[in-house]
């Protein structure tokens, strides 16, 4: 690994003791995030348009009580991740995250493979959304080219991230504010048409609300297979709030602010999927059919626009629109900062060319940006091309990522903390400690294991095994292996020992042996 130059990065020792903003100089990130802006990006990157519109499709395959089981299993487990993630970012806050726990704490090729792997989703990730925002836009402006949004939507995101790490910031509390506001709004309309004080266009009260729930096969529709399918959904919906460890490398008091902003983000986040999912599990029979419409190209059948619609409000659709199209720039937005900044510092130890290591004036790693940028363009261009399968097969090589990413925290954290207690070293060196070890990362891990293998095992049980269908939902995982597997053969590596590992102001000093690329 190449020596980091001065002020790079923090140190984990150094960390513990940064609690106040680190004074900013040309080769290291400015530490300007606050903690409003760290509980916003990990709202925005989890509140979407899997909420927005694919909350809908949930409660049709698995019924309200099904769908609200799924949301506070896969919740519980994200906590669990998020704690350990608090801890491991709190004491060691880099923009590496994952990459640099998995190399110093389970293998240095598993940490190249994550990293690598984090960068590739989310720079796959911008073209998703930018292709998304084509669809929205031409619910306003159907004769438009739709190119031409996403060329705009990818200005604006590059404009966002290029200037300073404080306007992604700002621009992404704003992005994440529009949904809380929507959010609440639905809720609060939600909860006075069950309770008969808001009257609207469809049955409402509590006594339509408890038909709704006890309607056909509900509350639970599907048995234990919808109930996998739909965790998978939850799980995909709270993707996002890992990114809380990537911005730890540009907060303010990392300390302090990262373990406060994990606390609020947890609540916010299952109270707000909770509450949505019961409200339009009791006011829309899961047997509507337009539950199953639910996609970006047609918002106009969204849950919540349908909610909106029942409560009287005409414009609901255009409304929903905009809120959706803030959703898709916010998933954007941090996904183009997310994938800069993992790129970023897998250059800076020697994980990646050096040149993506370069920063401009403001602190921003403009190179690893402008790559991020040219992979989410070259990808939304080749939806241009019909008959073309190259993009849905680099999505799908992309959605399993997010997985392998928590099952790395878990894994990661697990071993940390054991590798920290064997040295002999106090919890109270630590700024914050998760109150669920060991438990916690266990249970992550098992439930995301399970979630992630059992996303297409459909495949498996038809007369004839559906080898195209296992291939295009599963690619993501052998390509991460190969990518694992091949590092730790070509140089060597192998598991980290506990007592090798390395703690304090040594975590983030060059290895004996580091290969340069």
């Amino acid at each position: 690994m190449t020596p980091p130059t001065a002020g790079a990065l923090a140190a984990p020792e150094a960390a513990a003791s940064v609690h106040a903003p680190s004074t900013a100089q040309p080769q290291q990130l400015r530490r300007t995030l606050q903690a409003r802006h760290l509980t916003m990006i990990a709202i925005g990157g989890s509140i979407g348009t899997g909420l927005f519109v694919g909350s809908g499709t949930t409660i049709a395959q698995a019924g309200p009580g099904g769908a609200l089981l799924a949301y506070l299993v896969i919740g519980l487990m994200v906590y669990f991740l998020m704690t350990s993630l608090g801890e491991l970012a709190a004491y060691m806050p880099v923009s590496g995250s994952f990459a640099t726990y998995g190399s110093l704490y389970v293998d240095e090729a598993f940490g190249f493979a994550l990293g690598w792997n984090y960068w590739f989703t989310w720079a796959i990730t911008i073209a998703v959304e930018l292709a998304a925002a084509q669809l929205v836009m031409q619910y306003w402006f159907p004769h438009v080219a739709p190119w031409v949004w996403s060329a705009l939507f990818l200005g604006l995101m590059f404009g966002l991230n290029a200037f300073a790490v404080r306007g992604f910031g700002e621009a992404e509390f704003w992005f994440s504010l529009v949904k809380v506001i929507t959010v609440i709004v639905f809720i609060t309309l939600g909860c006075l048409m069950i309770f008969g004080i808001l009257r609207g266009d469809v049955p409402t009260g509590l006594q339509a609300a408890m038909d709704n729930l006890t309607l056909g096969d509900a509350p639970f529709v599907g048995g234990a297979q919808a109930m996998i399918g739909v965790a998978l959904i939850a799980g995909f919906s709270f993707q996002g709030t890992e990114l809380i460890g990537v911005a730890a490398g540009e907060s303010a008091d990392p300390g302090r602010t990262i373990p406060r902003a994990l606390r609020q983000v947890f609540w916010r986040i299952l109270l707000f999927y909770v509450l949505a999912i019961a409200v339009i599990g009791l006011l829309i029979p899961y047997t509507d059919p337009n539950l199953l419409k639910a996609g970006v190209e047609s918002v106009g059948v969204s849950p919540f626009a349908l909610v909106f619609r029942n409560a009287g409000l005409a414009a609901a659709a255009g409304v929903m629109n905009a809120v959706i199209l803030t959703a898709v720039l916010s998933a954007g937005n941090s996904g183009m900062y997310a994938s800069t900044r993992m790129l970023y510092d897998m250059a800076r130890q020697g994980r990646a060319p050096q040149v993506f290591a370069r920063l401009s004036r403001q602190g921003v790693p403009m190179v690893a940006l402008l790559a991020t940028v040219a992979v989410g363009a070259m990808c939304f261009l080749t939806t241009l091309f019909k008959g073309q399968n190259i993009y849905l097969w680099l999505l799908n090589a992309s959605a399993i990522t997010g997985f392998i990413v928590w099952l790395g925290i878990a894994v990661s954290h697990y071993r940390f903390r054991k590798g920290f207690l064997a040295q002999g070293r106090d919890l109270r060196e630590l700024p914050y400690v998760s109150p669920f070890f060991p438990w916690g990362p266990i249970f992550a891990f098992v439930l995301c294991l399970v979630v992630t293998l059992g996303q297409n095992y459909q495949a498996l049980l038809g007369p004839k095994i559906d080898w195209i269908g296992l291939l295009g939902t599963y690619i993501g995982l052998p390509i991460f292996l190969a990518v694992w597997m091949g590092y730790r053969v070509k140089h060597g590596t192998r598991f980290v020992r506990y007592a090798d590992m390395r703690f304090g102001a040594k975590a983030l000093e060059p290895a004996p042996r580091q290969p340069q690329l």
